[in-house]
């Protein structure tokens, strides 16, 4: 049995922002006993993830798991933060839901006995979203939704737009813990949200232009232009933002393409029509769920060249991040196409990263891995890649190289 002294321990504490690790302790344990260590979470739309570890504790009883290795479970080995990456979902195809970030996501853990079963201690860990002082401001400016985000402090900071997926509505996440780090976020809704069409006819990049106007005449950015973050879908409106817009300095395209997909692209007198995909190219998988990686066509073979976003027009700095395993579409091929097309233009400021068992959603660090779930597009449960220690280790390393990134070319005095 354990000792009275027992305790499960969170270091450096029980609350921390989202994208920093913790350490998580078992102290008072017999010695050589083995404890089962499981984490939790309910998401905001009530959607279950678990995880779960053995471990044997050493010599004086204790187990830290940044140092003692799994011995089996959700993973193996020594992780550090294992039981929380590896968390998940109890229904299957289910992706991690933050709706507000201003209530923390609380990962409950337990430890529990290695024989019985029983409970032995259980603590929770508070990851949240805001530092003290920092300011969420609603947006509804002209035709503009989203949700502003302002670190504390004084002078100016530089100005990011961030852009979800296409049925992502509006995330928060990612632009909050983004402006943590000395940058004033635009978390911009463009599908679904508010009073914007839940489905639009086409995109009218003119929306954006708004946007991008709004954000550099905030009081609070420096200039002298702004970032775009981008993911899936939006990756090829960023491009289409950054190859069209000016004020754009520096763009992260993560797992994008270089076309306009899904529906017309507009911007004044030139419309930039969809990449329709081959259906015949879609497969059904044992599991019953559909693999779309290769539904897209060539968006360089000459037929399908208008759809091409026009991406030498562009002057920013790129940083493409793309996923090898990547289901949804072959975001290696479009990551390496579109690089190409820059440097073949003289536009040698272009970064490419890609990432061995990584899947299409990369998100902030310790977010669970998401495989598989419904697809707003194509309106069915789609596989989307990956697995899940290849995947956590690239969303660690993504988000490092994001911040130096912007950090690095754009210029502010919060910077």
């Amino acid at each position: 049995m354990a000792s009275p002294q027992m305790r499960l321990k969170i270091l450096p504490g029980v609350r921390c922002l989202f994208d920093k690790p913790v350490q998580v302790k078992v102290e008072g344990l017999a010695p050589h006993k083995r404890v089962q260590l499981t984490s939790r979470l309910v998401d905001d739309r009530g959607a279950t993830f678990k995880a779960s570890a053995l471990f044997k504790a050493d010599d004086t009883g204790l187990v830290d798991i940044g140092r003692a290795p799994s011995l089996g479970g959700s993973y193996t080995g020594v992780e550090p933060m294992g039981l929380f990456w590896a968390m998940a979902p109890e229904t299957p195809h289910s992706k991690l839901l933050k709706k507000s970030v201003l209530s923390p996501t609380v990962v409950e853990i337990e430890a529990l006995c290695g024989e019985t079963g029983e409970v032995l201690a259980s603590e929770a860990n508070e990851r949240g979203y805001m530092t003290e002082g920092m300011r969420r401001v609603p947006v509804r400016e002209g035709r503009i939704r989203g949700v502003l985000f302002v670190p504390p402090g004084k002078g100016t900071f530089p100005g990011i737009v961030d852009l979800y997926t296409f049925g992502g509505r509006l995330t928060e996440p990612r632009a909050s813990l983004l402006a943590n780090k000395g940058f004033v976020v635009l978390a911009l809704a463009y599908i679904d949200y508010k009073d914007l069409p839940k489905k639009p006819q086409k995109l009218d990049l003119e929306y954006f232009e708004e946007a991008v106007t709004f954000l550099r005449k905030r009081p609070e950015v420096g200039g002298p232009g702004i970032g775009i973050i981008s993911i899936s879908h939006s990756g090829g409106v960023a491009l289409a933002m950054s190859s069209f817009l000016p004020g754009i300095s520096a763009t992260v395209c993560i797992n994008g393409c270089s076309a306009n997909v899904v529906i017309p692209l507009h911007y004044r007198d030139t419309v930039l029509p969809p990449l329709q995909p081959v259906m015949e190219n879609v497969k059904v998988t044992d599991s019953g769920i559909l693999n779309v990686r290769d539904a897209l066509p060539d968006p360089y073979s000459e037929k399908n060249r208008a759809s091409l976003i026009p991406i030498e027009r562009a002057s920013c700095r790129f940083l493409f991040a793309a996923s090898e395993d990547d289901r949804n579409w072959n975001s290696v091929l479009f990551a390496e196409r579109a690089a190409a097309a820059l440097r073949g233009h003289g536009r040698e400021h272009v970064e490419v990263v890609t990432y061995p068992g990584a899947g299409h959603f990369l998100e902030v660090p310790h977010t669970p891995h998401c495989p598989s779930g419904f697809h707003a597009a194509v309106g069915a449960e789609v596989e989307f890649g990956g697995e899940p220690k290849a995947h956590a280790e690239a969303q660690l390393d993504l988000w490092e190289r994001v911040q130096e990134f912007f950090k690095s070319h754009l210029d502010g005095e919060g910077a």
